[in-house]
């Protein structure tokens, strides 16, 4: 493996890390161990920027959606300070995916995010 798939690989794990995290510190803590001060998140439906928007999208997300988490599908691909990845929202009661989606990030000289670039590919009705 080399240098560089493992910066991305290990990004985009605490990336799930963030978006797993159980309760509001939790989500807090894991939004500053993955995201840069100023990181930012934009996707369809948001547009933030900072450790505090973000951990609010996550939140909000786990309340539309309680009972689910977010796992990765296939490998993380990457260039420079880029990678990508597809991931999917996962009922842990059914197994079933009714969201899922793919993400492209960029790192800072330290590994964490700086932007992601949300894109999604499946959306329930009404969501």
């Amino acid at each position: 493996m080399s240098a560089n798939t493992e910066r991305y690989e290990n990004a985009v794990a605490r990336y799930f890390e963030a978006w797993n995290a159980a309760g509001e510190e939790g989500v807090a803590k894991a939004v500053a161990a993955a995201w840069a001060a100023d990181g930012s998140y934009t996707d369809p439906l948001a547009d933030v920027s900072g450790h505090e928007g973000i951990a609010a999208v996550i939140t909000a997300a786990h309340a539309q959606f309680p009972g689910f988490t977010f796992r990765p599908v296939g490998t993380v691909d990457g260039h420079h300070d880029t990678a990508r990845f597809a991931w999917e929202l996962v009922s842990e009661a059914d197994g079933s995916a009714p969201v899922a989606g793919f993400d492209v990030i960029t790192l800072d000289a330290d590994g964490r995010i700086r932007t992601v670039l949300g894109f999604l590919d499946r959306v329930p009705a009404g969501a």
